[in-house]
């Protein structure tokens, strides 16, 4: 192969990557397949919205709180030196 033809395939690859990039459909289950079933003891199988939320556990807030000047650490007791 020569490197020209190598740049072609390298760009068409990228082209048909790229192309599916804006496609926004709402998700569904493959045919012959449902969505998971219902947890232990719920009484309602879950939605593909519901499925797709984020845990605060998965997604915790931030402290964004800023520090205006600097503040001595306070002692860390598992700070020690190596053992010998």
């Amino acid at each position: 192969m020569t490197g020209r033809r190598i740049v072609h395939l390298g760009v068409a690859a990228a082209a048909i990557l790229t192309a599916g990039c804006a496609q926004r459909t709402e998700l569904e289950p493959l045919p012959g397949n449902t969505l998971p079933p219902a947890a232990y003891g719920e009484a309602k199988r879950p939605t593909v919205e519901e499925l797709l939320e984020r845990s605060p556990q998965a997604a915790p807030e931030r402290n964004v709180e800023l520090r205006t000047q600097s503040e001595p650490r306070e002692p860390d007791p598992f700070d020690l030196p190596p053992e010998r």
